[in-house]
């Protein structure tokens, strides 16, 4: 079994992450590199992730 991360700041990465909560807040744009964007939403309320693809490299 994997270990649970709990603590404030503790972070994910993989290639696709899911995610599961009671609330989730409307997705926010935020710029990542260049002209490229992402989307950003805030998971509340009994959250939780896990990774269900993994990275092929890492860098």
């Amino acid at each position: 079994m994997s270990k649970t991360y709990t603590e404030e700041r503790s972070t994910i990465k993989g290639k696709k992450i899911v995610g599961e909560a009671r609330k989730i807040s409307d997705p926010i744009i935020i710029p990542k590199s260049g002209r490229h964007k992402a989307q950003r939403i805030i998971l509340s309320e009994n959250a939780m992730c896990r990774i269900a693809k993994k990275f092929k490299f890492i860098k």
